[in-house]
């Protein structure tokens, strides 16, 4: 069976299909710094939202972090003439942690702001996140920030990937 045609309204996030893969970095003023290897992937199968599955394992090969949701996209033309979105994204963790974000995607570049996070009662405290999504030649680097565990919103990790 053959792929379905993308969404015309994904036009502004089709950078981000695939999967990609590599090192990063962790920090948060609550934990010592640590090495990390990511692979994300952004699928889609034909409606106007593509899906995204994260996992994370420490460098000895031991499992850190999944998280999976759906990245939306409403078309919203940028005022300057680049080919833009407005974004909505749901993102659910095993750790009791649901991210409902908004924001843009511009020029190979996606910024996202929770507006809701949800806790479980036995989840650590998360009361805001920042994520970011920069294509930059063959490279997506990711970015997120946060706000937990009583601190004010803080970088928390950045890597570096490349489509597998």
């Amino acid at each position: 069976m053959a792929a379905p045609p993308l969404h015309p309204s994904l036009a502004p996030i089709a950078f981000l299909l695939g999967t990609w893969r590599g090192d990063g970095h962790g920090e948060y003023p609550t934990i010592d710094d640590f090495a990390y290897t990511e692979e994300l992937t952004f699928g889609h199968g034909g409606k106007p939202f593509l899906t995204y599955a994260q996992r994370s394992w420490a460098r000895d090969g031991s499992p850190l972090h999944v998280e999976t949701g759906y990245l939306r996209a409403i078309p919203a033309p940028d005022p300057a003439g680049g080919d833009g979105a407005a974004l909505e994204m749901v993102l659910s963790q095993p750790t009791g942690v649901v991210e409902l974000l908004v924001g843009r995607a511009l020029d190979g570049v996606v910024e996202l702001r929770s507006t809701t996070v949800a806790l479980t009662p036995t989840a650590k405290s998360v009361t805001a996140t920042e994520r970011s999504y920069r294509l930059d030649g063959t490279s997506l680097r990711t970015d997120l920030e946060m706000a937990a565990v009583g601190e004010a919103m803080t970088h928390h990790l950045t890597s570096v990937l490349t489509r597998t």
